[in-house]
């Protein structure tokens, strides 16, 4: 039978994820989980190196376009000693030939973003579990697109948003659920990260500068750069949303009602071009993306978040986080703390021996195995969280209304910009069930 007969015939209409995937076209029986993989390249690399860590992962195959990634993919694979991964390349479609095969129960997604909503679609149609990297999707209709596919095929979606699991947002995390900063009142995060060198660079000294993009450059500055000349908006939501949407339990019991984006001019790029090759012709680009873009969100509860974009200045990397409400708040900028009644009067707290104290308990058991993965051991997190719901066929920890929740801001704040900073309601991708929708991230084990 093929594989779309059995989708059709198969009852798999699963609204709300009641029913997950079952048997071997879904999820082995060996107790392993076996991956496809999508886009190979430096992302899609350091999820290739989690997996080949794991004795329950086997990578079955991979994909990409460019040889320079297969190559490097195949000489790690057989440094690990792994089984080869079946390759499919030679064009942007070589993808599906991945998706036909029977022996994949789930793919991770590291392509660049105008790709993900596609091959997401494609894959779940064909009853793979998808991990994304972010974006999720363009427009607001393809994020739409992807919550009504999962909930018709009952295939869970997951963006695979890394910071969620950053061990200080962890333990604010926890501070939030323990009541320490009373009830919410206001949140920030954001991208705030000088991406010059990535956005740029010669094709020889990658990470060390340059001024080249497109086909002349190396991994992003071949695709990312595009989308800060032709897009003025917040590009990067998801690293300041992902953990507001646990703290603000948004989709549980809370959710965005509507944002309005306000950006700046935007000089960064340019100057960074012009400084390193003076009259070089990229300097003189009409860059639309501002180089600081500022979201402010509403929730149905009362909070205000705030969200920021800011990759084209010089500057120390920081996400921006602020969690405030009645009792007290936290800032990493600063790295501090303040507990009404706890801290000295109007005095700052250094953050770092609270967030000890309320540690997440998952770091607490899981630091050892999370020693060595990329960004602080957080990727370990991400990666064993999808894995895990593969294994045992449930919901993913951050499942499709979440993903698209984070995602869909940067349409949502690009309309916003192109309106003269009008506001934008946010889609209930929910369809009114944050209303009842019960908070699982992170409250044990089962809840990765």
């Amino acid at each position: 039978m093929k594989r779309r007969e059995f989708l059709q015939t198969g009852g798999l209409t699963a609204a709300g994820f009641t029913i997950l995937p079952t048997g071997r076209l879904f999820a082995s029986t060996n107790n392993k989980v076996r991956l496809g993989y999508i886009g190979v390249g430096a992302r899609g690399m350091s999820h290739i190196s989690e997996g080949a860590l794991r004795d329950d992962v086997e990578i079955v195959a991979i994909c990409d376009t460019q040889e320079s990634s297969l190559k490097g993919c195949r000489a790690f694979i057989a440094k690990k000693g792994r089984p080869a991964a079946k390759e499919y390349t030679g064009s942007v479609s070589a993808y599906k030939e991945l998706l036909e095969r029977m022996d994949i129960d789930a793919v991770i997604i590291s392509t660049p973003w105008q790709f993900h909503y596609q091959q997401a679609i494609d894959a779940m149609n064909a009853g793979k579990y998808v991990g994304c990297e972010v974006i999720a999707g363009l427009t607001v209709k393809e994020h739409w697109d992807i919550v009504n596919t999962s909930e018709k095929t009952g295939i869970p979606y997951m963006t695979l948003e890394n910071v969620s699991y950053r061990r200080d947002v962890m333990a604010v995390l926890n501070m939030v659920r323990q009541n320490l900063f009373g009830e919410l009142i206001h949140l920030e995060g954001g991208y705030q990260h000088d991406l010059r060198e990535v956005l740029f660079n010669d094709g020889k000294n990658y990470y060390g500068g340059g001024v080249e993009y497109g086909p002349k450059a190396l991994s992003e500055a071949q695709w990312r750069t595009q989308f800060n000349i032709d897009q003025d908006g917040d590009l990067y939501p998801t690293h300041g949303a992902g953990p507001i949407i646990n703290y603000a339990s948004i989709n549980k019991g809370n959710r965005f009602t509507n944002l309005v984006s306000f950006s700046s001019k935007a000089r960064g790029l340019a100057a960074h071009v012009e400084k390193l090759s003076p009259g070089h012709p990229n300097a003189k680009l009409n860059y639309k993306n501002g180089d600081v873009t500022t979201t402010l969100i509403n929730c149905a509860n009362g909070e205000t978040v705030m969200l920021t974009h800011d990759v084209h200045l010089p500057r120390p990397y920081s996400l921006g986080f602020r969690v405030q409400g009645t009792q007290g708040l936290w800032m990493d900028v600063n790295k501090s703390i303040h507990i009404e009644g706890k801290s000295k009067p109007h005095a700052w707290d250094k953050a770092d021996e609270w967030l000890k104290t309320y540690d997440h308990p998952l770091w607490k058991k899981y630091e050892a195995e999370a020693v060595g993965a990329g960004h602080g051991g957080m990727d370990w997190f991400v990666f064993n969280a999808f894995v895990l719901a593969v294994k045992g066929k449930k919901q993913t920890p951050i499942d499709v209304y979440d993903s698209v929740t984070m995602s869909v801001i940067t349409p949502l704040s690009t309309k916003s910009l192109k309106e003269g900073n009008a506001p934008q309601e946010f889609p209930d991708f929910t369809r009114g069930k944050w209303k009842k929708k019960k908070d699982t991230f992170a409250i044990d084990e089962s809840g990765f």
